[in-house]
């Protein structure tokens, strides 16, 4: 336990030497450091666990999560230690706050960004399903854009094949008719049109030589328009639009699984709305109900340590950064009142050594002069 608790306190960045011997002071900088650690915990979950999905497919996707996942749950953890241990609680309440502020905001986009990939892995089964939704109206919005381009480029030959429908449909239709018209003649059925006779007579020779030479023409104008269709289709096989098909369920759902971190995070975005458009107040809480939770969870070090009052350990901090402070400026005095004795030393051996290059070459010049020139 006491290994435990040391770890902690080496997590809150205390000096461990002087907080153990203050018992009062151990529990609250175990808490503090207890949850730090957690934080640097979950921040290298979150980064393993986005990084995956970035590598996703890879055969080294595990490897690069766990080494990632380390690496940022290693920066996380320094980064909070450092936030807490750098709050001065010899200051003032008001210092202290000024002091925390900058040091909040980070830690409040610290848990933004810890949050986000555990809220993709609590949502994966609501991701995925928005996904298929995203996907399947992609590839139908795809199709339906193939289809308009390939009809605005082939719009005189699809107008031409329309018009053979119609014309089409309208011998059909006519057809039918003049074979009731013909049965009518046969059987002797009084029409406006018909003779009332029963047999095969003129009238019905007649009406069957129009029908079949009006026949001939259907088929040979179903024949241009089968003819018509075969081209039509082959320039869409060309095209691609026959390859161009709705996702099957079980593609979907291989999608939907190797999607990246980019589609599944505006997959949660759109959580928060409903098919028709309007608001998911449910999902939209509890999406922002778990970011507020890790951001509060980051936030609670400095919170702690804001809290808590200025006990011993807080005390012995301050007189000893007081000290060392003091001893520093007393250490810059030294050395410089040395530096100015040693200065004036060197001036003073300078001043006395000029002084006797300057008599001794007085009396050079005194016993080399001519005395007799006088």
């Amino acid at each position: 336990m006491d290994k435990i608790n040391r770890f902690f306190w080496f997590c809150s960045g205390a000096h461990i030497p002087t907080l153990e011997k203050y018992s009062s002071e151990q529990n609250k900088y175990t808490g503090i450091g207890a949850t730090i650690f957690f934080t640097g915990l979950f921040a290298a979950l979150s980064g393993g666990y986005a990084m995956y999905f970035v590598f996703k497919g890879d055969d080294l996707a595990v490897v690069f999560a766990i080494i990632f996942g380390f690496l940022w749950g290693a920066a996380i953890f320094n980064m909070d230690r450092y936030i807490v241990s750098s709050i001065n609680k010899s200051a003032s309440t008001s210092k202290q706050v000024l002091q925390a502020t900058p040091r909040i905001l980070l830690a409040i986009m610290i848990g933004i960004v810890i949050s986000r990939p555990i809220e993709l892995k609590i949502f994966d089964k609501e991701i995925k399903q928005r996904l298929k939704v995203s996907y399947l109206n992609g590839q139908r919005s795809k199709i339906d854009t193939l289809n308009k381009a390939f009809q605005n480029k082939y719009q005189v030959e699809f107008g031409r094949l329309n018009q053979q429908k119609a014309t089409r449909d309208s011998l059909e239709k006519g057809i039918k008719t003049d074979r009731q018209k013909l049965n009518f003649e046969i059987f002797g059925n009084k029409t406006t049109e018909t003779s009332g006779v029963l047999g095969y007579g003129p009238f019905a020779k007649r009406k069957e030589a129009e029908i079949q030479q009006r026949t001939a023409e259907l088929d040979s104008l179903k024949a241009n328009i089968n003819k018509a269709e075969s081209f039509i289709d082959k320039r869409k096989e060309f095209d691609g639009l026959f390859t161009a098909k709705l996702f099957t369920d079980k593609q979907l759902d291989s999608l939907a699984n190797l999607a990246g971190f980019a589609d599944r995070n505006w997959a949660l975005g759109q959580l928060k709305f409903n098919a028709d458009g309007t608001s998911d107040n449910n999902t939209a809480l509890a999406v922002t109900f778990i970011g507020l939770l890790f951001i509060f969870f980051e936030c609670l070090p400095v919170f702690v340590k804001l809290m808590s009052a200025r006990g011993p350990y807080d005390y012995v901090l301050a007189d000893g950064d007081e000290v060392s402070v003091y001893e520093s400026k007393k250490n810059k005095d030294f050395r410089f009142e040395v530096a100015d004795n040693i200065h004036e030393t060197r001036v003073d051996s300078e001043t006395s050594k000029q002084k006797e290059i300057i008599k001794g070459k007085a009396y050079r010049d005194l016993e080399r002069y001519d005395w007799d020139k006088e």
